[in-house]
């Protein structure tokens, strides 16, 4: 198997909502765990993701999970996820759904370094980078 690097996300409750989001954007299957499914039937979290993967057919992965009631949840800014390449179509595709209800800090514009560039923080609190690169 090759090394892959993946994004992995934590969530406070609403990770099933956030990654079937995420594969409205990206498309592809969605792998959802429970925290039932794994011997917590009885617990207050049961219903809760315990593990999700998101494959896309661009060869994207995206994974994510809420906190148990046990540890810790503190959003913050040390994650970003960013989506890189010149299929630019694909790309501003993702970029307008991904806006959509989020807080756009660069829109998508052509930037000084040439390429299309734009950042936002998506209604889950997910900071995201979409570079178009200019074509050669």
């Amino acid at each position: 198997m090759v090394s892959r690097l993946n994004p992995y996300l934590t969530f406070s409750g609403n990770a099933r909502e956030a990654m079937e989001f995420y594969r409205s954007v990206f498309g592809g299957d969605l792998d959802l765990t429970t925290f039932g499914q794994f011997g917590a039937a009885d617990s207050p979290e049961a219903d809760k993701v315990m593990h999700a993967a998101l494959e896309t057919d661009h060869g994207f992965t995206l994974m994510g999970s809420d906190v148990p009631s046990d540890q810790d949840y503190t959003p913050g800014n040390n994650v970003t996820v960013s989506i890189s390449g010149d299929d630019t179509e694909t790309l501003r595709g993702y970029w307008a759904k991904l806006s959509e209800g989020a807080t756009v800090l660069v829109p998508l514009e052509k930037q000084m370094w040439g390429d299309e560039f734009g950042m936002c923080v998506d209604r889950f609190g997910i900071p995201w980078l979409v570079d178009i690169a200019v074509p050669d």
